[in-house]
Order: structure tokens, then sequence, then C-alpha cells
């Protein structure tokens, strides 16, 4: 299933001063927020602060990564791509954690695209620099592997859902996933994206989504969906986001 983006002007602008309402996105970020003052001064002066738009493409498959990006408000998507040009989403990233693993992994490039599905902000630095500093192997090499882990766990549990478990199952998980990385009940998004992230069809979501509005769960107008009852959304996802979440808050103190 081919993924189209919604129509929006795809803009990056670099602002070092920072945007008026991220005047310390690093207290945003988690993994720069739990570093020790010694050791983000090292690397302050080479983040710059970034304006994310939503459908940007931040790494395409095959791409050597030059730079990695610590989102604050933004989520990012990673997707597989097939030669059919069909795709499936298999992680979100938030502000929890880092776009770019392979660039202090050792593997320079990626075979999966990262795409901004909510647009906001995000530090990015040069992948090189980071490396060097990941080798100096101090808390910022430590977060980053706790976080790469949290992931992989994430991507594991993913793949599990989506033969496991119902349609509705997983959407109740996804939205849950998508507020935790926003913060945020409110999610400004179509069911025929959401639709394509999943890897399923948008009639799929719009029943899915009608039964959980039915349930007084969620609000959903067109490319707007308000989460009303997050309890009640918890209690109808799967197990999944909870392995997740157990898992994010035991490495990364979430």
């Amino acid at each position: 299933m081919l993924l189209q983006p919604l129509d929006v002007l795809i803009v990056l602008t670099t602002d070092n001063s920072m945007s008026p309402s991220d005047s310390d996105p690093r207290s945003i970020n988690q993994i720069l927020a739990s570093l020790p003052d010694e050791e983000y001064q090292r690397i302050a002066p080479h983040l710059k602060y970034v304006t994310l738009s939503q459908g940007q493409i931040l790494h395409e498959r095959g791409e050597v990564i030059q730079q990695v990006y610590f989102p604050t408000r933004s989520m990012v998507s990673l997707i597989c791509v097939l030669n059919n040009n069909s795709m499936t989403e298999f992680a979100l990233v938030g502000n929890e954690g880092i776009i770019g693993i392979p660039a202090f992994l050792g593997g320079q490039f990626t075979n999966n695209r990262a795409i901004v599905q909510i647009a906001d902000g995000a530090l990015t630095m040069d992948a090189e620099i980071l490396q060097r500093e990941f080798e100096r192997g101090g808390v910022l090499q430590k977060k980053l592997l706790l976080y790469t882990q949290a992931l992989v766990t994430q991507i594991s549990q993913n793949a599990v859902c989506k033969s496991h478990h119902s349609i509705e199952q997983q959407l109740a998980r996804w939205l849950l996933c998508v507020r935790d990385c926003l913060a945020r009940d409110e999610i400004f998004l179509t069911q025929k994206y959401i639709a394509d992230l999943m890897g399923t069809r948008r009639a799929t979501i719009t029943v899915a989504a009608g039964g959980l509005q039915q349930e007084g769960t969620i609000r959903y107008s067109r490319g707007k969906i308000v989460i009303l009852n997050r309890v009640a959304l918890e209690a109808t996802a799967c197990e999944c986001y909870g392995i997740v979440k157990k898992e994010f808050a035991r490495l990364l103190n979430l």
C-alpha cells in the first residue's frame, strides 16, 4: 500500500536561536535532558533546532546518515518500503528518542525510511560528531544503547501485534503510543494516513475508529482525533502497549 502524505509544503528551516515555544528544547527531548551538564555542553555547540513538516523524509532507505535528530514535540514513523512501493510503519519515535541509530552503531546507513508524522521540531547534529561522542563511553553512550534496546522491544512487539490482535486493538494501542509521544490528546491525522501507516485499508480503520467513537473513547472529525477517555482506550488496547511502555520505563526511567 502506497503511503501518500497529506498535502503539505515540505520545508526544513533552521533556527539556532530556537523557537519561542522551545526556548529550552534540550529539556523536551528525554535523551538530551538526561545527560550530565558536562557531556551536554560538549555537544551543545553542534546542536541546531530545526522545524519539521508533516510528510518530510528525514532518512531514506539506503542513504548514508549525515544528520541525526532528537525530536522535541514532533513524532517520526520508521517505515519499511518494499520494491512495489508498499510500506508499513514498524516503530514510532517521539521526544523519548533519536532518529539515526545506525550512525552511532556503526552501520552508517539505514534500510528504512524515517518520515515526519506529526510536525514540530527537533534538535539535529552531524552524525560523525555524535559517533565521536558515543565512542567516549559516557552517559550518552549508555542512554543511546538503552534506547536502542527499548526500540527493538517496540519493533518486535509491533510485529507480534499485527499478527495476533484485532484492528481495533491495534488502533487503540497506536493512538496511545502517539499520545505518549506527543503528550497531548489531540492528534491531527486523517484515517487514510493512519491506514497507510498501519498497512491496512481506510475502510478498516474507519470501522475501528467508529467503534471507539461509539464507545465514547475518542472523538473523530476529518483530520482530527481527540482522545476522550485514556483509561477506556487502554482497556481496549492489546497487551503490547503495556509491554512496550513498561520496557521503556524500565530502561529509560520514562
